[in-house]
């Protein structure tokens, strides 16, 4: 059983495990940018750092800042939430070289996993179809020309991150050039990675996702399937299990 966590995170999320964590009897510190000093998520926290002015690139996605935060907390583990780092694959390697537990998956499936490129690759390499290309666009002209290749729409996407961000749909050059630029800064500034993909647009898809569960011990279980289609700017609105 850790003693003290320290959650990485903010908002809803940061709350809702440092409520459980109170349950099960350890000790939360939170990280919060100038900005979130008075942030819920900060007020539940019996310790609590400064992790950088109010841009999230410049706070909570600063993973030498957010490890310092844990060392001077005192923390044993980290939890990371969901969204900014939690699909950082250096970050849980810093965790952890840092001496202290990262709560989640291994760096290397959060790098396959995390990385929507690179999980592309794993899939085909497994035989899963998929629509689009499997590498970065490195401008607009390149992007442009991808689409014209994989006949539109199409839709423009971070590799990183996760969270509706870095998305856009295009019916046409124009709006190709202008959604990689958009996409691409929005990524950069959510999960300090710039790179974009681009992919058919799938219009009225099924959203089917089966949740897996694994531990360091060998047990492996899975939730069901979850029926994901009802969103909202391609943010989900509506889980039927």
């Amino acid at each position: 059983m850790f003693e003290r966590i320290l959650i990485a995170n903010r908002g809803e999320i940061a709350c809702r495990i440092a409520r459980t964590a109170r349950r099960m009897g350890i000790s939360v510190a939170a990280i919060h940018s100038e900005a979130d000093e008075g942030a819920p998520h900060v007020r539940m926290a019996d310790a609590a750092v400064c992790v950088g002015p109010p841009p999230s690139a410049e706070s909570y996605l600063d993973v030498e800042a957010v490890v310092e935060a844990a060392r001077t907390t005192g923390a044993d583990a980290v939890h990371p939430g969901f969204g900014f780092l939690s699909e950082n694959a250096g970050f849980a390697e810093a965790v952890e070289a840092a001496g202290i537990a990262f709560i989640g998956p291994p760096p290397a499936a959060i790098r396959t996993m995390g990385d929507k490129i690179e999980s592309r690759r794993f899939a085909a390499d497994a035989g899963v179809d998929t629509v689009g290309l499997d590498r970065a666009l490195a401008d607009a002209d390149e992007a442009a020309a991808a689409a014209r290749e994989i006949g539109y729409p199409v839709m423009l996407k971070a590799s990183a991150g996760g969270g509706g961000k870095g998305m856009r749909i295009a019916a046409g050059e124009d709006e190709v050039r202008e959604g990689f630029r958009s996409a691409a800064n929005e990524a950069l500034a959510s999960f300090g990675d710039g790179r974009v993909f681009v992919e058919r647009y799938v219009e009225r898809p099924r959203h089917i996702e089966v949740q897996v569960l694994a531990d360091r011990y060998g047990a492996v279980l899975h939730l069901g399937e979850r029926e994901c289609s009802v969103q909202r700017r391609r943010q989900k609105v509506l889980e039927e299990a």
